[in-house]
């Protein structure tokens, strides 16, 4: 989501007034079981995929059937979540956060929690070298929100043949629970997916993919060395700096083949 606005713009020889394209900033709360469980700001779209994503991320549900109602007032930006659980917060591992768009100590992560929650990949999935070209080619070219206003990350959820859905948002870990939470309102199974990313795979982008449950992460930028430590322990093969025809991979390499896929290997 974006909004028209006059901006004035230089060309290396004169400044002009110009309308340009800004994407839009939200801030949403999010209530659980009436209690202010965290405040975010996101891009406002696909809210009850990231509102549902972010909750499972967070260890508050694992599946959709355990929300019993939800409310969501994008006017006012609040969401109202009910589960059938009475008490799902323990005050040794949550707190009322302020979670930002940006990276940084914007956004905190607790290392009990991401614990709890990240799944060592079991995924038998292989991918062509090619077709982690080809899928982040497919990602770029369907990022309409980033060419017209170059404030979005972009994610997508893949088979090895095709996109599965695609999301835009000003914040990297947002855009990932919008695919999280997509993947949980359709029942999609994410074991033999591959996860595509436009940033760097920080430590917490690769924690992100292990809750989600994929086991190949393909960016067009690079890991961190906790990155890649995170992925080796998880099992989850990273291969970043996918730009042209090349990339790099840092984890898992067997996954990765220069021949067709077969998609499944034996264990």
């Amino acid at each position: 989501m974006s909004i028209k606005r006059e901006i004035v713009r230089f060309d290396g020889e004169n400044l002009t007034t110009v309308e340009d394209e800004i994407v839009t900033e939200f801030p949403l709360t999010i209530y659980v079981n009436d209690e202010e469980f965290a405040t975010m700001v996101c891009t406002p779209l696909h809210l009850e995929e990231l509102i549902i994503g972010f909750l499972a991320s967070e260890g508050i549900i694992r599946f959709y059937n355990e929300i019993k109602s939800f409310e969501l007032n994008e006017e006012r930006g609040f969401a109202y979540i009910t589960l059938h659980a009475e008490q799902v917060t323990n005050q040794a591992l949550y707190s009322k956060r302020f979670i930002g768009s940006c990276c940084g100590k914007s956004r905190q992560f607790y290392f009990h929690n991401d614990a709890r929650t990240a799944k060592t990949s079991m995924t038998t999935i292989t991918l062509a070298a090619k077709d982690c070209v080809r899928l982040m080619k497919e990602m770029q070219a369907a990022s309409t929100a980033f060419k017209n206003t170059g404030g979005v990350h972009n994610a997508t959820i893949c088979s090895p043949e095709e996109t599965i859905v695609n999301r835009a948002d000003i914040g990297r870990h947002n855009a990932l629970d919008k695919l999280y939470g997509h993947c949980l309102l359709n029942r999609i199974s994410v074991r033999d997916k591959v996860l595509v990313f436009s940033g760097r795979i920080s430590s917490e982008v690769l924690t992100k993919a292990a809750k989600i449950g994929v086991g190949i992460v393909l960016s067009k930028s690079a890991p961190t060395d906790l990155a890649i430590r995170l992925a080796e322990d998880l099992n989850i093969t990273a291969v970043g700096f996918i730009r042209g025809n090349s990339f790099n991979v840092y984890s898992h390499p067997q996954r990765i083949t220069t021949s067709p896929p077969a998609h499944f290997i034996s264990d």
